[in-house]
């Protein structure tokens, strides 16, 4: 079976390493309150780079991690969001690998939201981390990428009986419900927000955890919550443990919500059965 997906996953994996390239950009031009479009440039040298200072994971192997123009260091940060990008398009085509035998609309509106919402998540973890920033502009554009698929699920769209669809109400109560989890999420990190005055929470964090609604549901959302505050725990733990951070310290949160709510994404259905008996 493998031997037979494999130039699919090979094509997954490219697409996943080039769109990793594109986050690189996105993660350093929105933190500097750069325009995203424009030729590329050595951040050192500023010099404008040429295709083959470009090719994502290549170039940074074939310069040996240098500049081709002022041989300084080359951040690492290049080759692992574009490695990262391509490994995590792969578990996510992985997980919906019915759809390269069976050519299912569903699957592939499914694939494909899953792996828009990834990039989205691998821009906020890099740039929490680096920059201490959750940037607007993509917890906005995963909201709406969110909102669309899920009114497209609600709507549970047919060609050839269109009326009967907007029949099924239940489907719009779990629209509902999505839409719920993310001002339930937002709400309650508001007021920790206001509890803590802006100590313990930033208003990214606020508007990320809605986002994060819109994509889990219920009680996805509860376990994404639930592992991220356990994720940030142990890790501040270790740090104080170690004596590189203190309990004034400040960790970036959304590093840990992002890297929940994909954790979460995939292995949803075993977090259903977790949680039932809380529920």
């Amino acid at each position: 079976m493998i031997i037979e997906i494999f130039p699919f996953l090979s094509l997954v994996l490219l697409a996943g390493v080039s769109v990793g390239s594109f986050l690189n950009v996105l993660i350093i031009r929105l933190a500097a309150e750069k325009k995203i479009t424009g030729r590329s440039r050595c951040p050192i040298c500023g010099h404008v780079l040429g295709w083959g200072d470009l090719v994502p994971l290549l170039s940074f192997i074939w310069l040996k991690g240098k500049c081709r123009w002022c041989r300084k260091r080359i951040s690492w940060q290049y080759p692992l969001v574009e490695a990262a990008s391509g490994m995590i398009f792969l578990t996510i085509f992985i997980k919906y690998k019915e759809l390269i035998f069976n050519l299912s609309a569903a699957e592939f509106a499914g694939a494909f939201f899953y792996a828009f919402i990834a990039s989205c998540l691998v821009v906020v973890f890099v740039s929490d981390l680096k920059y201490f920033i959750i940037p607007d502009e993509i917890v906005l554009a995963g909201c709406v990428g969110a909102f669309f698929y899920d009114f497209i699920l609600a709507w549970n769209f047919r060609i050839l009986d269109l009326a009967e669809s907007w029949k099924k109400t239940e489907n719009w109560e779990t629209l509902g419900v999505y839409m719920l989890c993310g001002f339930a999420a937002a709400l309650f990190f508001m007021s920790i927000v206001i509890l803590t005055k802006g100590k313990g929470m930033g208003l990214g964090d606020v508007k990320f955890v809605f986002l994060m609604g819109l994509v889990l549901g219920w009680p996805n959302i509860l376990a994404g919550l639930l592992l991220a505050f356990a994720a940030g725990a142990i890790f501040g733990l270790i740090l104080i443990l170690f004596g590189r951070a203190s309990m004034k310290s400040e960790l970036p949160f959304g590093v840990f919500l992002a890297a929940s709510t994909f954790f979460v994404m995939i292995f949803g259905n075993q977090f259903d059965i977790w949680l039932s008996p809380l529920l």
